[in-house]
């Protein structure tokens, strides 16, 4: 056995309690008069009041920081269909991450279907429940049609990291890439491999955020996505299909400023990295393996900017600097979606904040210092201004769009209850 599968199972199984995640009262249940209010029959007071007032929930119940983890198992990671069964311990790590990076807890559902139908049907029967969902690990394309149809249906946050989460992060850090080298965002040429939900999700959030539709090219294991393939298609894709006479990823490198992998390891090489642009930024976040190899392109090329999905490496693209303090600042408005502005807001939060000193608290977690360059173009995970950035930062946007059922109205008020909320995770 490797020592890696050794130290994670033996992580997954220790301590008397397999898995990762329990769940633990918030009120006392010691004496006759507890168990009495706990359940009957005081109990059925806040069901009357939920009943005549639906939006009491919310003040009786944990609904307003109860997040639903739902996945079918489709698409594990990097490891494929494995089955719903299988992703649990994937789930049950997203619980880990809400509760540390954000006080949410999560029930983790993994659904035994690959009908797109049921899981929506599922989910939807399940919303007096939850304050929010969060969608994980579900194949493209379903994953599109489910997302969007929840998001029609339910009238609380529904998000399917897989696609946003990524798209999120990598904005941020496309932003700051182009400030460190002085480009701009409408001028520079774009490769996305990887036509998946996080491929697709990048490549709308770079238009978002600036790009060029035109300058966007996008590739999947067959190459180059142009107009007239007819191989391999559907709506998602066909959205960025181009004109172009680039059939293979290596053609769609030449003269790139940018490379954005969500695909496989190793598929670039240094000769297509030779072809980019001066100044070129490369995002390869296949993992475990990127698309190419840290230490191969550092030694490649003296003026790139190198991320990855590793935390081994500088510039890490982790999902986690997301979805955490979305649902936060989402939930903490009662915002009734997460929107494509209140995700932007999210992804600029996060670019500004890495052109901000790193406090000591960063530093002694990583054991070296950072600065806004080449090598720190998106915050740390634990860095614990993120939540007060972000969150902030989504909440107010989810207010400017008229979209919060409780709008905050002192922001300074705001930000010191965050960080009162995540004191003890410092500690």
């Amino acid at each position: 056995m490797d020592e890696l599968k050794e130290k994670a199972l033996k992580y997954h199984s220790a301590g008397g309690k397999p898995g990762k995640i329990e769940i633990n009262a918030t009120k006392p249940c010691v004496t006759a008069e507890d168990l009495s209010l706990a359940y009957t029959p005081g109990v059925a007071k806040p069901v009357l009041e939920i009943a005549e007032k639906p939006d009491d929930a919310y003040k009786y119940t944990s609904k307003g920081n109860l997040v639903a983890v739902v996945s079918n198992g489709s698409a594990i990671l990097g490891l494929g269909n494995r089955g719903a069964l299988a992703s649990k311990p994937v789930m049950e790590g997203k619980g880990v991450l809400f509760k540390r990076f954000a006080d949410i807890d999560v029930f983790d559902i993994e659904l035994d279907t690959a009908d797109p139908a049921k899981i929506i049907d599922i989910v939807k029967t399940m919303e007096p429940t939850f304050g929010g969902v969060n969608l994980e690990d579900i194949k493209a394309p379903e994953c599109f049609e489910i997302e969007q149809k929840l998001i029609e249906l339910c009238d609380i946050p529904v998000f399917h990291d897989d696609q946003h989460g990524t798209a999120i992060i990598c904005t941020a850090g496309i932003i700051n890439a182009c400030e460190v080298t002085g480009k701009k965002l409408e001028e520079i040429k774009i490769v996305v491999n990887g036509a998946g939900a996080a491929g697709i999700s990048c490549a709308r959030m770079f238009v978002a955020a600036g790009v060029k539709k035109k300058n966007l090219m996008m590739c999947d294991s067959r190459g180059v996505i142009y107009n007239g393939r007819d191989e391999k298609m559907n709506p998602q894709k066909a959205e960025f299909a181009c004109d172009t006479d680039a059939r293979t990823l290596a053609d769609a490198m030449k003269g790139a400023d940018v490379f954005t992998g969500v695909s496989a390891a190793d598929c670039v090489s240094q000769e297509m990295l030779l072809s980019m642009a001066d100044d070129p930024v490369v995002f390869a976040m296949a993992n475990p393996n990127p698309e190419i190899g840290y230490e191969l392109a550092v030694k490649t090329r003296e003026d790139l900017i190198m991320a990855t999905g590793r935390s081994d490496y500088p510039n890490q693209i982790n999902n986690v600097l997301g979805f955490p303090f979305i649902f936060r600042g989402a939930m903490d408005v009662k915002s009734k979606k997460i929107s494509e502005g209140m995700k932007m807001a999210a992804a600029k939060a996060l670019a500004d904040l890495a052109k901000q000193p790193v406090p000591d608290e960063v530093r002694a977690a990583y054991g070296r210092d950072f600065s806004f360059g080449r090598e720190y173009i998106v915050p740390k995970p634990f860095d614990p201004r993120v939540i007060e950035w972000e969150a902030v930062a989504v909440a107010r946007a989810a207010c400017d769009e008229g979209l919060a059922a409780e709008p905050i109205k002192d922001w300074d008020a705001y930000r010191a209850q965050l960080r009162a909320r995540m004191e003890r995770y410092w500690k």
